[in-house]
């Protein structure tokens, strides 16, 4: 059985640490995606009901609140679309950390 180099151990507490660090990220990330997925469909349910209420008052305050409220939807959606990315491309990093760490654990 091989002693542990300085080198291996060094580098396995950096991938260790890289993955807490990841680990961190994902779970903000994750809760971030959960209040924004219950702001965007508070959001939605708001625009649906100014949509319906500019059909029928066929007012120009109307119409300009629901516009104003289909553009909030569409900046939560891309909001939502972001932190879904930023938590794909973690976790393909925090893959990538693991794969790592189970070639460094797997050479010793």
């Amino acid at each position: 059985m091989d002693t542990p180099t300085v080198t291996d151990v060094f580098g396995t507490r950096l991938i260790e640490r890289r993955l807490r660090t990841v680990a961190q990220s994902l779970t903000s990330l994750r809760a971030e995606l959960v209040i924004c997925d219950e702001q965007l469909a508070h959001f939605e349910d708001d625009a649906h009901d100014k949509e319906i209420r500019a059909l029928v008052s066929e007012t120009a305050f109307a119409a300009h609140e629901h516009r104003d409220a289909a553009r909030h939807v569409e900046f939560v959606r891309r909001r939502r679309a972001e932190l879904v990315e930023s938590i794909r491309d973690l976790e393909v990093r925090q893959d990538e950390l693991l794969d790592g760490l189970s070639k460094k654990s797997g050479s010793r």
